[in-house]
Formats: structure tokens, sequence, C-alpha cells
């Protein structure tokens, strides 16, 4: 099953001209998630893969440069007669603030369902999990970890011949988990299936200093998505605004030994490089995403989490005859 995350906004407080404020859209098979919803959110996701049907939001937490794109995304679905609901996931507190927006968004043509989260908190979806955890910030903020069902171990299709399974219907029912009957006796999944095969963790840290938690959680993971809004230079400003530079993050990422990490919520005194570079000294595998960049999450037996700029995976997936996409 396909998995990535599209950086949608990756600046700090401030937009910029390259950089919009922070949201990341999760794709999952056929799931849209949707972590944060800073301003311009729609427009950002209008330029790029379209205006999907979002059916989950997750707010890190209640700073505006990430949840200012919330109520115009609510309005533009109900302009399109959207009738399915949608449910909105925060920090305690979100109740009051989506009151507070309902002025702004007004009457909508489907529910919205609200859901204030606490540390430890997980919402339950088809074959895998979003967990919260506690950040670190100037307020009460939330980090989140996608983290996937442990998937079946490997069906060996000649094993099970050799024990008189036949092939057919018979294979189905042992890759299901079903004791199969054959002519030399009862055949379990666990005779001719390999170890259970790990899911894929994704964490999502918000605005954050460095923490213990991101640590602990992020252990292993696949993709470690955190905040870098500051250089080494500017470690003081940081602590005092909750926020991490790129060496604490790579730091981070090292200690939790997680395949590649991402850095997001740039301010705007900083160039990519600079960020990069001091990020590798550290920990070597870090990439600092672009807006419209995506990274690809594949199974593990398949290969390492990778960037792919924006203009690569256009290419990629560009109908014939459609010309070359330009970065939007």
């Amino acid at each position: 099953m396909d998995l990535s995350v599209l950086f949608l906004g990756t600046a700090g407080s401030v937009p910029t001209v390259q950089r919009a404020p922070a949201s990341v859209l999760v794709r999952r098979g056929g799931d849209r998630v949707l972590i944060d919803c800073g301003e311009g959110t729609q427009r950002q996701l209008l330029r790029s893969v379209g205006l999907p049907d979002v059916e989950h939001v997750f707010l890190t937490h209640f700073h505006a440069d990430h949840f200012l794109g919330l109520p115009g995304m609510l309005k533009t679905f109900a302009m399109r007669g959207r009738d399915v609901p949608l449910t909105v996931y925060g920090p305690p507190g979100l109740r009051g603030l989506m009151s507070d927006l309902r002025r702004v968004y007004g009457r909508l043509t489907y529910d919205v369902r609200l859901h204030e989260l606490q540390p430890s908190d997980a919402v339950e979806m088809d074959g895998w999990r979003i967990g919260a955890y506690a950040a670190v910030h100037r307020l009460e903020a939330l980090g989140y970890a996608l983290v996937e069902d442990e998937r079946p171990g490997r069906f060996d299709p000649g094993l099970a011949e050799r024990l008189a399974v036949p092939a057919g219907p018979q294979f189905g029912r042992l890759q299901r988990g079903e004791r199969v009957e054959t002519p030399g006796g009862v055949v379990a999944p666990g005779d001719v299936m390999g170890a259970p095969r790990p899911g894929r963790t994704l964490v999502f840290t918000g605005d954050t200093e460095p923490c213990e938690a991101t640590v602990a959680v992020s252990q292993g993971a696949d993709l470690l998505v955190h905040d870098a809004t500051f250089a080494d230079e500017e470690t003081e400003r940081a602590r005092k605004t909750g926020h991490s530079t790129a060496r604490q993050a790579a730091e981070v990422a090292k200690r939790a030994d997680v395949s590649l990490l991402a850095l997001t919520h740039l301010s705007s005194r900083y160039f990519a490089p600079a960020i990069e570079k001091e990020a590798h000294e550290v920990f070597e595998r870090a990439v600092v995403p672009r807006d419209f960049d995506l990274i690809e999450v594949p199974y593990r037996e398949r290969g390492e989490p990778h960037l792919v700029r924006w203009k690569e995976w256009r290419e990629r997936n560009r109908e014939p005859g459609e010309p070359v996409p330009q970065a939007p």
C-alpha cells in the first residue's frame, strides 16, 4: 500500500514567497489525512494534487500559523456540496477554537466532528492508528505518530504444496489466518507463513523543543518530520520560543535511529542548504523539503523512505501529452 507525505507548507510562523505556513497531507492508500492547516492550505492543495475530500484533520496546537487555513477550506467543501462528515482532532481547547471560527465559516452542508485529544490518546483507523504525545512548546501542543498494524508474514506456496495443500482457495484461507484440512492432517497458517512484518511509523512533531517524548515515540521510525525553525547560532532563541534548531532535531533523530529526518518550519532568515548542512553534521539521513515536495515511504523490504522533488513527481505522474510541469 502506498504511503506518502506531501509538504504543503514548510515555513515558520511567517510565510515567505517560497514557503507557506505549516501543513502536510498524508496519503495512505485511499485515506487522506491533513496534519495542521496553515493559511492558504487549500490553495496549496489546488496547486499540487487538487482538493481531496479529506476526512481527518489533526491540529498540533492553536497558534494561528497552524490553523488559519481551516475556515476557508471548510467553507469550500460546503460550496462543493460535501455531505460526508469531517473530523477535526486537537489538544484541549479545540471546541472553543472551532466555536470562535464558526463565525467565519458559517453554516456547512456536512457535520464537523470535534475530538480533543490527550497525550497517549490514539485514533484507530482501518489497519493503522494515529497516536498523540506531548510536545514541548509555549502552549499545550501535541505531536502525532502514525503507526501501521503488523502485516502477516510472507506466504510460502512451495511449502504449502509440500504439506499437501492444493493451490487455489485453500492458499487464500491460510493467508487470511484460517486452518485448512488436508489428507495428511490440519495445516495452520503458522506452518506456511513467515514471521509477521512490521508496519510503517511516521512521526510529526509540530512545533516543539527537542524532548524525550519525541525520542521515545520515534524509536526506529521510518520518518520523523521535526521542527527545525532555527540554526545552531539561535539555540537560546529556539529555547525561549519553544522551537528546535536543525542540530537539535538531528540529535533527536540520531538517538531515535530513524530511517529519515525531514526538517520543516524553517524561519525566513535561513535557506535550506544551511539548515541541511547543520543537520548532516550530526545525522546524515536528513532532508529539507520545499513546499510541494513529497516523501515516499515504502515497506521496509522494498527500500528506504526518500524525498521526491515536486517536478520529478509530476513528471512521473503526468498524462501522455501533458506539458512538463513547472514548480508551483
